[in-house]
């Protein structure tokens, strides 16, 4: 049962402000770091901690209320005077927004957050005094997390462990003490595992832990709530409105032609509400787009923060600066751009930028900037993670590929730099030598291109050594409709997306090349191969391809050989959950009523082989296909 039974209202308006006001709390302690003595950020931040604290009180949390007046104090005295900025002061005041953020986690799941880390409440009131503190404590640990076990209290009940060896948050430990078996290291260990392994009983017989324990969530719900500006939806209220007074035109001028009135006056005014009618649906279909239009900001937001403690960690004077906030992305997109954009950050923290000696060596200032950038490019959002690091050397990429078998030397001999920047993207690829908490696994950017490409999107990578490195990510604008162009096989129209198509070409049979046994084509000095849309689908060729279009895919760039087009369209997609055809992201209903597949020209390509390209002879001819009896 909750404990916020029958304020369940108040608690879910508390959590959507108190989390905006928390991330502007970090963001401005950022600030206030490079700028000790700005008095108006002070009392900015010191408002927003504040108001966190009165709406604790509304929902008598009590722990989250003690945590946060021991923390408004220590602004109270900063803003005053009576405490001086310093490096220990902000990493304590960090770990306590740190902790509020945990003790958020356990109210979005309907309980009352227990105590904070002891220790953090030590160094609070030491730093409060005066006193030196002791480092700060390490964010995430603070508190076990909603449904998730008391690692300390079941060590010291169930298996007499002391404190210290407490696993970290997140790690599944072994147990190897007399009479418990041991578990191996390596393997994945689930925490039943440990409690079985450590007393041979249930989990419900361990004190303080109810019921039996499950694999830790390590994400939160998907927030389905969405914030929309009135105005929006007066327009779409207005818009509603225009569109019923045109329905009822449409009505009587239908009544007007079935009564047998059919002039020239009644056919023009048919023809005029038909027109108005499409210029309003248009327009409320915009309309609505906007609403699920969100700030990008609201996702930078977070991301100061995590650079600047990353960068404390590693010995690094490292600014994040935001640079379009205000861009507007749809609501769906920014829960996963998350990760990704955090895994960029990271790197170019991590490997991008040198540390103090590197840069003063190169002749650098000693802070490094890196920037986070959004931008609206027509109907796309682009994003840039840029460093002025040492930037990437393509050889060294490619000498490490080939240590670790990623690639032949056949392949490392015909990359150019493009290619090789994009190695870093193959599962397994590492530059570290050694694994640490923040790089080294070889997973992060093969998982930020799957997710990129998951939501319709590319990630590019230019770079220069000595000067930096930039990742663009381009995005459609919103995954609710996808423009797309209608390509045909025979009669059979079938869409691709529209943002990966570069140029329409004719395919002219004199200038079809074998290179390596498949067909190609040179455009504006590439050897482009021709992959026949046939071919990828698994069809017969009936007909000689008419028409390429040149379209790019990640790094592989190809002609699609079709027969014919059959335009551009707007497409609203229609998810296929229960059967989806592989290669088929979705279906679309045309203007005419006929049902056409989404192809997803990734999954085609990547299911296809070695890109299932043919030989010019077999491009250049039809396939025996047997006649119907």
């Amino acid at each position: 049962m909750s404990d916020f039974t029958g304020m369940e209202d108040l608690l879910q308006d508390f959590l959507i402000e108190a989390g905006d006001l928390l991330s502007g709390v970090d963001n401005k302690l950022v600030d206030l770091e490079r700028s000790p003595d700005d008095r108006g950020l002070l009392n900015d931040i010191f408002r927003g901690f504040h108001t966190i604290k009165g709406g604790a009180g509304f929902l008598n949390a009590a722990e989250l209320v003690t945590l946060c007046h021991l923390t408004e104090n220590l602004f109270d005295k900063l803003r005053n005077g009576e405490l001086s900025i310093t490096p220990e002061a902000m990493d304590m005041i960090l770990a306590a927004t740190s902790a509020v953020r945990e003790m958020f986690g356990f109210l979005e799941s309907g309980t009352q957050p227990p105590p904070a880390d002891p220790g953090l409440i030590a160094g609070l009131k030491a730093t409060l005094a005066g006193e030196p503190a002791a480092a700060a404590p390490a964010e995430g640990v603070g508190l076990p997390r909603p449904g998730e076990p008391d690692w300390e209290l079941l060590y010291t009940a169930v298996a007499g462990r002391p404190a210290a060896a407490v696993p970290a948050a997140g790690e599944a430990p072994g147990v190897a003490e007399a009479g418990v078996p041991a578990l191996s290291a390596s393997a994945p260990v689930s925490p039943e595992a440990v409690i079985k392994a450590a007393v041979g009983r249930r989990a419900t017989d361990v004190p303080g832990v109810s019921g039996p324990v499950g694999r830790r969530d390590s994400e939160r719900q998907r927030d389905n709530s969405i914030r929309v500006d009135t105005a929006r939806l007066d327009q779409v209220l207005n818009l509603s409105g225009e569109i019923g007074l045109t329905k009822n035109r449409l009505n009587a001028l239908r009544s007007d032609i079935l009564s047998g009135r059919n002039d020239s006056e009644t056919l023009h005014a048919l023809d005029l509400a038909v027109s108005q009618l499409d210029l309003l649906v248009s327009d409320l279909q915009n309309a609505v787009m906007k609403t699920r239009m969100q700030p990008i900001g609201r996702l930078f937001q977070k991301y100061p923060r995590i650079a600047r403690d990353l960068a404390r960690n590693l010995g690094k004077d490292v600014e994040l600066v935001l640079v379009g906030e205000e861009t507007e992305i749809d609501k769906t997109m920014i829960e996963d751009l998350s990760d990704p954009i955090i895994h960029l950050i990271r790197n170019a923290v991590d490997h991008g930028v040198e540390d103090r000696a590197g840069r003063i060596a190169a002749g650098k200032p000693e802070k490094s900037i890196v920037r986070l950038e959004a931008r609206q490019e027509g109907d796309h959002i682009v994003i840039l993670v840029a460093d002025d690091g040492r930037g990437m050397d393509a050889e060294r990429l490619r000498n490490k590929a080939l240590a670790k078998g990623l690639i032949t030397d056949e392949e490392a001999s015909t990359m150019d730099e493009r290619q090789s920047y994009n190695l870093i993207f193959l599962p397994g690829f590492s530059m570290a030598e050694q694994v640490s908490d923040v790089s080294g696994r070889g997973v992060g950017m093969d998982v930020v291109r799957t997710n990129i490409q998951k939501l319709n999107g590319a990630i590019e990578i230019r770079s220069q050594q000595g000067k930096g490195t930039t990742l663009i990510i381009s995005l459609p604008l919103t995954l609710a409709i996808l423009p797309v162009l209608l390509v045909r096989l025979g009669d059979q129209p079938f869409a691709v997306p529209l943002s990966m198509v570069r140029e329409i070409l004719p395919i002219d049979p004199s200038v079809i090349q074998d290179v390596g046994g498949k067909a190609t084509m040179v455009v504006r000095g590439e050897v482009l191969q021709i992959l026949p849309l046939s071919s990828l689908l698994g069809w017969p060729q009936e007909r000689v391809p008419q028409y390429g279009v040149l379209m790019q895919a990640a790094e592989l760039s190809f002609i699609l050989a079709i027969d014919s087009f059959a335009g551009r369209e707007d497409a609203v997609i229609k998810s296929l959950d229960d059967f989806r055809p592989k290669g088929v992201a979705g279906v679309t209903t045309l203007s005419n009523g006929q049902i056409v597949l989404i192809l997803d020209m990734k999954e085609l390509l990547g299911s296809a082989g070695d890109h299932r390209g043919v030989p010019r002879s077999a491009l250049m001819r039809k396939a025996e296909v047997p006649a119907l009896a």
